[in-house]
């Protein structure tokens, strides 16, 4: 398998993120960006912040912007074509995660977003984990306890155009030090840019958010997230019901064990772990 260069392991250890280039070819750009116009107009899982607590997806019969351009927020992406499921371990970015995590995860969500051009969302930047995670920190060396893909499906060029951001090395201190509210124009934020089919790969207790998106268009993306094997999974109650149309790499990392679930499982890998996930998805 493909492991990190010393560049980007040292960029992993004091920024938490790595940015690769072109790790969707345009042909898979263009695939997945039409699949997301098409997925806001089927059911699935949307955010209802006033129904809802925050952070949580309500089912819904299709996305309230069914404008291309317009915003969506979509998550559990696997049950919408094989592609979705395949992405769960391209080898070109899933070695690196490997590398990163080392074998013992479990894939745990994927997300559609699409960031509206509009003047009227100021964007915001967080944790992934919630207020616990931003508290759990590591070292330099340390395996994350979860982290993100972020595929673009647009091209993201200047300032405010929707932006991933991120405040490099957050996620080795206390931040913020003093306890002030983070925006994407806080001094020490990057915003960064990149062309579609580019991917950042960046820790969950990275603090990172959407920059606005005053440019005349709405940038596209897809977030596949992997923990270690003894944090739950975000997307399902048990195991995915896609398991069935999975390779027996993607049906562990989906949670598929083996064995019917008993008390212990999930804290301990199976004894056959690394084999599965280091030989690949045959």
């Amino acid at each position: 398998m493909k492991t990190l260069s010393e560049e980007q392991k040292i960029k992993w250890a004091t920024d938490g993120y790595i940015q690769l280039e072109g790790a969707l070819n345009p042909d898979e750009v263009e695939f997945f960006s039409n699949e997301l116009d098409e997925v806001r107009k089927k059911p699935g899982f949307e955010p209802r912040p006033d129904e809802l607590q925050r952070g949580h997806y309500k089912w819904l019969d299709h996305a309230d912007d069914l404008d291309p351009e317009g915003f969506m927020d979509r998550r559990d992406l696997l049950t919408y074509g094989d592609e979705f499921i395949k992405l769960i371990d391209r080898p070109n970015v899933f070695d690196l995660i490997v590398d990163i995590m080392g074998p013992w995860i479990v894939f745990s969500m994927s997300q559609a977003i699409v960031r509206a051009a509009t003047e009227t969302f100021p964007g915001y930047t967080h944790t992934d984990g919630g207020e616990a995670l931003r508290r759990i920190r590591v070292t330099e060396t340390s395996r994350p306890l979860a982290m993100k893909v972020m595929y673009l499906l647009s091209d993201v060029e200047g300032t405010d155009s929707g932006n991933f951001t991120v405040f490099p090395g957050s996620h080795l201190r206390p931040f913020p030090e003093d306890n002030a509210e983070l925006t994407p124009h806080t001094p020490g934020a990057v915003q960064l840019t990149g062309k579609a089919g580019d991917a950042y790969l960046f820790s969950h207790a990275l603090w990172h958010g959407p920059s606005p998106n005053h440019s005349n268009k709405a940038r596209k993306t897809l977030l596949y997230n992997y923990c270690q094997m003894f944090v739950r999974w975000y997307d399902f109650g048990s195991v995915s019901e896609v398991v069935d149309r999975c390779t027996p790499r993607q049906r562990r990392l989906l949670g598929d064990l083996g064995y019917d679930f008993r008390p212990g499982s999930y804290f301990y890998a199976p004894t056959d772990q690394e084999e599965v996930i280091y030989g690949g998805a045959a």
